[in-house]
């Protein structure tokens, strides 16, 4: 734990975080994030303490290929979100150094304006080994940053791959954003992506562009045909911009208002919201088993045995991992 955070009981640094102090969320983002083992009963704690005042907020997750204007697009939404009254949190996952852990990009030197604004908050985090796009306490982060007061947050994937959908599973609406061009463009598109997206926005909608990404947007249009929604209450709907000029980001934040008062008043978002609660316990309950295991003296103790015969191929991995578990459950 960071020392300034370590002088603090989790009750005085929530009561920080929800005065809207910048650097107690900062400093308590840094504490849920932590691997130490002391932090752990703290960091639980302050969840504990900020979650009732959490939930209020609308979450949208922003997936994208590389080169499509995620940053440009965030940092245009973003400004014209704050101008109309909003506070604005941007919880960026960058890729990972292999070598350090640490985040190889950084989100707020491309949000140069919107990194400036009081009203808003951005967070680079790197993704580590965690698969689907974004860290392992990005739930968690999101949960502080609403306790804060901030009343849109947005979560930028690391880039569209096959485990990148897992942003929609902690967001109300989950925006994919491509490129103009169709035909061989749309094909290269994960299905499954698309098939998560609540809302498809094809970028880059300027100068000699434009032409294009009407007819990309066209082509997306007539491929959902062929998915099936999500939503029985919400058809997925194309829409073109250029975060660049800053075209069309009004339209785009009025569909999300949109679908925001549809899915509410069909009940379909707190359905949403439960059943992602829920993936949450189990996931969370994975993780922290996993880590009790890796923790346990009697575990440690075979670990290294087992990784010999395993890579010898003298021992199944299962046999090995049923040995393992079983030695923990005996040890506790």
């Amino acid at each position: 734990m960071a020392a300034e955070a370590a002088r603090q009981t989790p009750e005085q640094l929530a009561g920080e975080v929800r005065s809207g102090e910048r650097r107690a969320l900062g400093r308590a983002i840094t504490l849920i994030e932590s691997s130490h083992p002391d932090d752990r009963d703290p960091a639980n704690r302050l969840l504990d303490l900020l979650t009732p005042h959490a939930g209020r907020s609308v979450r949208l997750g922003i997936s994208g290929v590389p080169g499509v204007g995620k940053s440009t697009f965030i940092e245009s939404l973003g400004n014209r979100l704050i101008d109309a009254g909003h506070r604005v949190a941007v919880l960026a996952v960058d890729p990972s150094s292999a070598l350090s852990g640490g985040s190889i990009l950084g989100d707020k030197t491309r949000m140069e304006t919107l990194s400036r604004r009081l009203e808003a908050f951005i967070r680079p985090s790197p993704a580590g080994g965690t698969l689907g796009g974004v860290t392992r306490h990005t739930r968690e982060t999101v949960v502080l940053v609403e306790a804060a007061g901030f009343d849109v947050v947005i979560v930028e994937t690391v880039g569209v791959g096959q485990s990148e959908t897992a942003v929609a599973d902690l967001t109300d609406l989950f925006l994919l954003l491509l490129l103009p061009g169709g035909g061989d463009e749309l094909q290269g598109i994960k299905r499954g992506i698309v098939e998560l997206a609540d809302l498809i926005v094809v970028n880059k909608a300027d100068g000699e562009m434009s032409a294009a990404a009407e007819r990309a947007a066209a082509d997306y249009r007539n491929a959902l045909h062929f998915l099936r929604p999500r939503s029985a209450h919400w058809t997925v709907p194309v829409a073109t911009c250029s975060a660049l000029e800053g075209t069309g980001i009004d339209r785009i934040w009025a569909l999300v208002e949109d679908y925001r008062q549809v899915m509410t008043s069909s009940g379909d978002l707190q359905a949403k919201r439960a059943a992602q609660a829920r993936r949450w316990l189990w996931s969370e309950t994975a993780e922290q088993l996993m880590a009790r295991l890796r923790e346990d003296p009697a575990v440690r103790e075979r670990v290294q045995a087992l990784e010999q015969a395993v890579s010898a191929g003298t021992v199944s991995p299962r046999v090995a991992a049923q040995q393992l578990v079983t030695r923990f459950w005996k040890d506790g």
